[in-house]
């Protein structure tokens, strides 16, 4: 009977510890319109073709950057993941939430100590009852004991407990995709500024030969008595304008080389990039629906979990409305002599539970429920808004590339027309038709348009990477760690 007792008790001990209190966790919901408001074409440049991401579309899978089809932005890309710190430190927080998993998990498992110690105690003479005659009264006593101590987990806190680590782990990964996600867009845009940077010098280093050739040619109207000093006057001052322009392009470049030397981990002073005039074009970028921005960007992933992280927190406090149920154990030897210590009469043991129910705290526990639910609902509005914020950073990007395609078109235009029309200025100013501040104008107007051109490029690549960004990169939640393999 006193086995089918224990038996009894055992079972009814493991029924409980499978109990869990606390909310189920459900995934808060958020509405999702069924199509983007800003269409993407599937091409840019082919008006009315327009298409959704399909399964089967692999451009933005792993390295998105490669789409752009330039093997010098690539080779930069490929030092971020290498060498940039900020990326390293996330990678050193995921390790660490990691690690946290296995901390809380420990709290499954019994803890076991062992505590050996050698002592020698010599008693009062003085001691109440005790024989005074006795020369020798004191005892040596050498303990070897072995304490287990294991807390039953009745309501379910130690195992909430682990699966928020598990959450914040799978939380961490996902920053860690963030940040390299940011990362990498980071330089592709930073590698286009300066690019265009380098496409503006090319302009203002032509213009500035122009310019000075125009110049010459005033010069050699006004000794020849054909034109005014003002036409000389005001060519020099067109020339020396354009002189600054060259050479305040430069300040721009080389903000943003330095920008990409500390991307890749290196000190400005060790990086250069010879310069190369911005000719690439956007590719064509399949977006997906918008449902699936939910399962595609990181950052989205990360407060989604860390909701869940929130609503076991709330069942831990949950359980400390309950009695915790601890099993206490210890054995081992004591002897006052150490030869014998490991005998069997010097052997000890004791076991046994212990129930502990907190009968009033001033409010502490009721005070830790209330902050986990405001914690909860908190996270729940932060995920919410991230996932707002993804749709309209995708809708603003498709916008901007649908625009901006146009007006490269139009600007094109506009610079063929410039271009004309400082051709006819100069000619009718060569054969005296018209005066030298016809020809300024035409220059301005000709320099603005080419300038024009080159930053509609730079800003139709930048929002390029800024949309690849928005939808993920092509990153997707089945990359977070299964929690089953977080230990």
């Amino acid at each position: 009977m006193r086995i089918v007792r224990s038996m009894i008790g055992l079972s009814a001990i493991a029924v409980l510890a499978g109990c869990s209190v606390g909310p189920k966790y459900t995934r808060p919901s958020i509405t999702t319109p069924a199509a983007y408001k800003e269409n993407p074409p599937q091409s840019f440049g082919q008006a009315g073709i327009w298409k959704p991401a399909q399964p089967s579309d692999q451009e933005l899978r792993g390295k998105w950057w490669e789409a752009f089809g330039d093997p010098e932005l690539n080779a930069l890309e490929e030092q971020v993941s290498v060498s940039n710190q900020d990326l390293k430190e996330a990678e050193a927080r995921f390790r660490q939430a990691r690690a946290m998993v296995g901390f809380n998990r420990a709290s499954e498992f019994p803890t076991i100590a062992v505590g050996p110690s050698a002592s020698y105690v010599k008693d009062s003479n003085n001691t109440p009852a005790f024989p005074t005659t006795v020369s020798r009264n004191g005892a040596g006593d050498f303990v070897l004991p072995v304490d287990l101590s294991y807390e039953v987990d009745l309501w379910g806190r130690v195992r909430r407990t682990v699966a928020a680590a598990r959450e914040e782990t799978q939380a961490t990964a996902a920053d860690l995709a963030t940040a390299s996600l940011s990362l990498h867009a980071e330089l592709a845009i930073d590698y286009f500024e300066l690019r265009s940077a380098d496409a503006e010098e090319e302009i203002l280093d032509n213009t500035v030969k122009a310019y000075a050739d125009a110049y010459q040619l005033t010069e050699t109207r006004f000794e020849g008595g054909a034109s005014p000093r003002s036409d000389v006057a005001q060519a020099k001052t067109q020339l020396e304008d354009a002189q600054v322009q060259d050479t305040d392009v430069t300040v721009e470049r080389a903000a943003y080389e330095h920008a990409i030397a500390v991307l890749i981990g290196k000190p400005p002073a060790e990086f250069s990039l010879a310069a190369a005039p911005l000719n690439l074009r956007p590719p064509a970028i399949p977006a997906s629906v918008p449902s699936e921005l939910l399962e595609r960007r990181p950052d989205i992933a990360a407060a989604e979990r860390r909701v869940a992280e929130a609503n076991e927190q709330i069942g831990i406090a949950r359980a400390a409305y309950y009695p915790t149920l601890g099993l206490n154990a210890a054995a081992g030897f004591e002897s006052t002599q150490i030869v014998n210590l490991l005998s069997g009469p010097n052997a000890l043991w004791a076991v046994g539970p212990q129930l502990v129910e907190t009968l009033f705290d001033g409010g502490r526990r009721r005070a830790t429920s209330r902050a986990a639910w405001a914690n909860f609902d908190a996270l729940t509005a932060n995920y919410r808004q991230t996932t707002l914020t993804g749709f309209q950073e995708v809708e603003d990007n498709l916008a901007a590339l649908r625009i901006l395609d146009r007006e490269a078109q139009q600007q094109r235009d506009a610079t063929a027309s410039a271009d004309d029309w400082l051709e006819v200025s100069t000619n009718r100013y060569t054969g005296g038709v018209d005066n030298y501040l016809q020809v300024i104008i035409a220059q301005t107007t000709d320099l603005t348009n080419q300038r024009n051109e080159v930053d509609i490029l730079r800003r139709r690549m930048d929002a390029s990477v800024l949309l690849i960004k928005a939808m993920g990169g092509g990153w997707d939640v089945s990359e977070l760690p299964a929690q089953a393999s977080l230990r």
